[in-house]
């Protein structure tokens, strides 16, 4: 049973434009969350965390609510947003030629309970040359992009490999999402139960 009124916590265009695709057409409503990452987190939980910050910061009484927080892992390290074609220039180059991870944490609330989870994609590049590099940020597409990257737009261009769901690098793994959604709200013959409730 999908809601009739759902939430999105997060201003991503590219998370709505997924929800979309399943047929939900969110109201999406904006958290205010610090995304610090805390002394000695390990990534898996530090986006499940930031995750259920955005949910709760949105998240009424009883309303269907969806939040998510992605990031990029190589080496063990999270990469962000870059922000700056510097920034953006350097993190291409790193992922040039190798594997990485891309987590996402996704949150949800409903009628009956909260829930939550981290997903993770194996991502594959072929190398880049300097020239692609260079090309692909003058584009300004990689500002704004957990990584550096859009598997959406031209940061498909660079994917060798895939192992995982091609909508969790993009921002959300609407699977999980609506699995999630089914575990917090009511079933066809009342309400769910949850475990230790």
């Amino acid at each position: 049973m999908l809601p009739d009124h759902l939430i999105l916590a997060s201003a991503s265009p590219r998370r709505l434009d997924l929800l979309r695709q399943v047929g939900l057409d969110p109201e999406v409503r904006s958290p205010d969350v610090d995304e610090t990452r805390l002394p000695g987190e390990d990534v898996a939980a530090m986006v499940e965390r930031l995750a259920c910050a955005k949910r709760d910061a949105v998240a009424g009484e009883g309303e269907w609510v969806v939040a998510a927080d992605t990031v990029v892992v190589v080496d063990g390290e999270a990469l962000g947003k870059p922000g700056t074609s510097e920034k953006a220039t350097a993190m291409l180059r790193l992922l040039s030629g190798r594997s990485h991870q891309v987590l996402t944490g996704v949150a949800v609330a409903g009628p009956v309970g909260r829930a939550s989870t981290t997903v993770c994609t194996e991502v594959t590049w072929r190398q880049l040359s300097d020239e692609e590099v260079a090309a692909y940020v003058a584009t300004g597409e990689p500002l704004d992009k957990a990584g550096g990257y859009g598997l959406q737009g031209g940061g498909a261009d660079f994917v060798e490999e895939l192992l995982g769901g091609r909508d969790n690098v993009i921002g959300l793994p609407v699977t999980t999402v609506l699995e999630l959604l089914a575990t917090v709200g009511p079933t066809d013959d009342g309400w769910r139960r949850l475990p230790g409730s």
